[in-house]
C-alpha cells in the first residue's frame, strides 16, 4: 500500500512545471559557472589565492581542473537550493488543501500517517534526483570539462592539497551529506505545509527562516555564537565541507584519506537527522489531530 501510494505522490510532483524548473535551474547555472571559469579561470584563482599567490608554489593550470570546479560549484549552489526543495515540499499538503482534494484523500481507506509518510517519502526521492543531478553535471560535466588533477581547498587560514586518488569518495560524502541536509529543509516546509491552506505560505516561510538563521549564524555575534549558531540546522547543513578539511604530517603532507574532524561531522548528521524527524513527526501528529474542511 505505502509503494502505491508513494507512486502517486511522485506522479503528482513530477506532472508539476514547476519540479522541472528546478532542474533546468540547476543546469543553467552549474553550465555558466563552468563557461565563466572556462574563459576567465585564471583570473578566479589569483582571486582566491589573495595574498597566498606571492607564496604559493602551485601552477594555476594545475589547480584549475574538474575536481577544483565542482567544489567551487558546491560552495556556491548549495546555499540556494533549498528553495527550489521548499517549492516542492511545501506544496505536498498546502497544494491539495487549496485545490479542495484533501478531504478526498483522507476519506480514502488509508490511514493519515501513511499518507503524510507517503507524501515525504515522495519529497525525499525528489530530493535525491535533484541532488544526482547535480552531481552528474557538476562533478562528471566539470571532469570532462576541465580534467582531473589534485584538488587544492583554499581555506582562510591556508590551503590543502589533496591528491587526485583520495578526492572521488570525497565528493560522493559531500553530496550525500547535502542530501541529509535537504531532506531536512523538506521536512520543515512539509512541517509547515501542514498548517497552511495554499503552498505559498510554507514556502516563503522555509525560504525566510533558512535567511533568518544564515544571517544569524553569519553575524559572528559572540552571543549568537555561543548560545544560538550550535544549535541551528542552517550551521550544520555546511558540514559536507569538513570531507575537504584533512590532517597533514609534520612536514605539512595531507595524509591521505583523512578528515581533519569527523566528530564534527557525525555531530552535524545527527543534529540534522534530530531536525529531520521532529519536523516530520510535527508534521504528522498536526496532520492527524487536524479538522478537514476543504
Amino acid at each position: 500500500m505505502f509503494i502505491t501510494i508513494l507512486r502517486i505522490e511522485l506522479f503528482k510532483i513530477f506532472r508539476k512545471p514547476r519540479t522541472y524548473i528546478s532542474f533546468g535551474a540547476i543546469a543553467v547555472m552549474i553550465i555558466l559557472i563552468q563557461l565563466a571559469i572556462k574563459v576567465q579561470g585564471t583570473e578566479l584563482i589569483n582571486f582566491f589565492l589573495g595574498s597566498q599567490n606571492s607564496t604559493f608554489d602551485y601552477d594555476p593550470a594545475k589547480i584549475l581542473n574538474g575536481y577544483f570546479v565542482c567544489y567551487f560549484i558546491l560552495n556556491t549552489l548549495l546555499i540556494h537550493v533549498p528553495l527550489l526543495v521548499a517549492l516542492i515540499a511545501g506544496d505536498l499538503v498546502a497544494g491539495e488543501a487549496n485545490m479542495g482534494t484533501l478531504r478526498l484523500l483522507v476519506s480514502k481507506p488509508v490511514s493519515r500517517e501513511m499518507l503524510m509518510f507517503s507524501k515525504f517519502g515522495a519529497s525525499v526521492v525528489y530530493v535525491v534526483m535533484l541532488l544526482l543531478w547535480m552531481a552528474v553535471l557538476s562533478l562528471f560535466g566539470s571532469i570532462l570539462l576541465f580534467g582531473t588533477n589534485d584538488l587544492v581547498v583554499i581555506k582562510e587560514t591556508g590551503f590543502h592539497i589533496i591528491s587526485s586518488g583520495d578526492v572521488l569518495w570525497r565528493f560522493m560524502a559531500a553530496f550525500l551529506f547535502a542530501t541529509l541536509a535537504l531532506i531536512c529543509i523538506a521536512s520543515l516546509a512539509f512541517m509547515l505545509s501542514v498548517f497552511a491552506e495554499n503552498s505559498i505560505g510554507p514556502i516563503v516561510a522555509t525560504v525566510c527562516i533558512v535567511i533568518v538563521f544564515t544571517i544569524v549564524q553569519q553575524l559572528q555575534v559572540p552571543m549568537f555564537q555561543e548560545y544560538a549558531s550550535p544549535y541551528l540546522f542552517t550551521t550544520h547543513m555546511l558540514g559536507w565541507k569538513g570531507f575537504f578539511y584533512v590532517m597533514a604530517t609534520d612536514e605539512n603532507q595531507t595524509i591521505r584519506g583523512s578528515v581533519e574532524n569527523t566528530g564534527a561531522i557525525l555531530k552535524s548528521g545527527l543534529v540534522l537527522t534530530g531536525y529531520t524527524l521532529f519536523f516530520l513527526l510535527l508534521g504528522v501528529i498536526s496532520f492527524k489531530r487536524k479538522d478537514i474542511l476543504s
